[in-house]
């Protein structure tokens, strides 16, 4: 033993590694206190594969794969896979826009294989396109560009509202892409989780991701399959859209959040009060419970707020029983507003005779309204209501985010809440949220 007036730290970072080698390396700190570095040469002298081979299965404990991490990209998905790959409060990742991309040329799942099916999505998809061929002029026309405004932001942010409305006629079969980046871990959890969904594109989705993880990464994704734990994701399987009430009003359970608790230490409540912009709350108050909020929303909205890991949220079934939340037809021109009522219109009654509700959300367009809730912590609710309270964010998500704030400043009238409840307005930020050469 050695005493010392202060330690003798070391920082080490590397990356030179394949994923299984680098959380074997960690893991090796567990059983032998001596620096990364001997780790490092030990693995490199015997090779990574063949140090893995001999040591990490039988190691026995899958916290070592949340020590090593890759990238999972699944292309050419439906919006409704999409949705399945990220229901994971572990999720990392991103996802082709639709409030910034183009979709009419993306190819669209026609999962019932029938000529009955093709007419809905094509019905849809000419409809989205029609949109935005009226949208963009109708939207020059009504926010002309103003003296000191770039054009390339001007053109991308009209572009982009345009985009912001039409992505309600996109039925949720229409495909897009998912970017994944997962520990080890996570990985063979979830997507075996993903093996028993409802929707046979998802499961097989889940196989073909399983095979190739093995195939790369053979000593991270052997583990052996339990017939009662199957079983068991089977059942969850068959309630998985459970979640099918609709929701009057906005409504909020507050139940769960211990108050009297915050309320009688002061300096909890100081805290709150003092809590300046862009702070968030700190996580230690995770401990009073949570709230639960529960809203209609439409499906396109609920796909940006589905993304936030910080809440619970459940997964909703897509349906036509909600209606079609009006923003979006409030948005149109008015001649191409009755069209769009009309096509709407019918395409409900063809939707209504697909007897899998399930499979019906692939026919079924984003700006249907679904049932939400989401469960939060007091520092989750705070963050989720203040980010997505800003004009950025999609009008139709901007209100329930502002009942967010509304509720969580009467729950706690002293907090600092840095709400925007402005109504929504035209401007030209959303023509810089791009990513694009520095050169221009």
């Amino acid at each position: 033993m050695t005493i010392i007036e202060k330690p003798d730290s070391n920082v080490i970072i590397f990356d030179d590694m394949p994923p299984e080698a680098n959380a074997m390396i960690l893991a090796l700190y567990s059983r032998s206190p001596q620096s990364v570095n001997n780790h490092r040469e030990r693995v490199a002298k015997i090779g990574p594969d063949k140090f893995m081979g001999q040591y990490y299965v039988g190691y026995g404990h899958q916290s070592i794969g949340d020590c090593g991490t890759t990238n999972i990209c699944l292309e050419n998905v439906s919006m409704l896979a999409a949705k399945a790959i990220q229901n994971n409060r572990l999720y990392n990742g991103q996802e082709a826009s639709t409030r910034y991309l183009p979709m009419q040329d993306q190819a669209v799942l026609n999962p019932l294989g029938t000529h009955e099916g093709v007419v809905i999505q094509e019905k849809w998809m000419r409809l989205y396109s029609q949109a935005l061929e009226v949208l963009v002029p109708f939207l020059k026309e009504k926010y002309a560009m103003k003296e000191g405004e770039k054009e390339k932001e001007y053109e991308k942010a009209i572009n982009a509202r345009a985009f912001d409305i039409a992505r309600a006629f996109l039925p949720a079969g229409c495909t897009t892409y998912v970017g994944w980046h997962s520990t080890l871990r996570q990985a063979w959890d979830h997507v075996n989780d993903m093996l028993f969904h409802p929707l046979e594109e998802v499961r097989e989705l889940a196989e073909q991701t399983l095979a190739q993880l093995r195939e790369k990464y053979p000593n991270s994704f052997g583990f052996e399959r339990r017939e009662e734990i199957d079983q068991y994701h089977n059942y969850i399987s068959s309630v998985y859209f459970s979640q099918r009430e609709s929701f009057a009003t906005f409504e909020v359970n507050a139940n769960g959040l211990c108050k009297t608790e915050i309320n009688i230490h002061p300096h909890l409540q100081n805290i709150l009060a003092t809590r300046p912009r862009k702070a968030e709350v700190p996580p230690f108050f995770e401990k009073f419970g949570t709230i639960t909020f529960r809203f209609n929303l439409d499906f396109g909205s609920f796909r940006d707020i589905q993304r936030h890991r910080s809440c619970f949220q459940t997964m909703p079934l897509l349906t036509t029983k909600l209606g079609f939340h009006p923003w979006y037809l409030e948005s149109l021109p008015e001649g191409f507003r009755d069209e769009a009522e009309h096509t709407i219109s019918q395409q409900k009654d063809a939707i209504s005779s697909i007897e899998d509700e399930a499979v019906a959300q692939y026919y079924t367009a984003m700006g249907f309204q679904v049932a939400c809730d989401l469960v939060a912590s007091l520092p989750s609710a705070v963050y989720i209501a203040e980010l997505r309270s800003t004009q950025a964010v999609h009008p139709t998500l901007r209100p329930i985010a502002q009942q967010m704030g509304s509720k969580l400043q009467e729950l706690l009238p002293y907090m600092a809440l840095y709400v925007n409840y402005s109504p929504d307005e035209w401007s030209t930020i959303r023509g810089k949220h791009d990513i694009v050469k520095k050169s221009e």
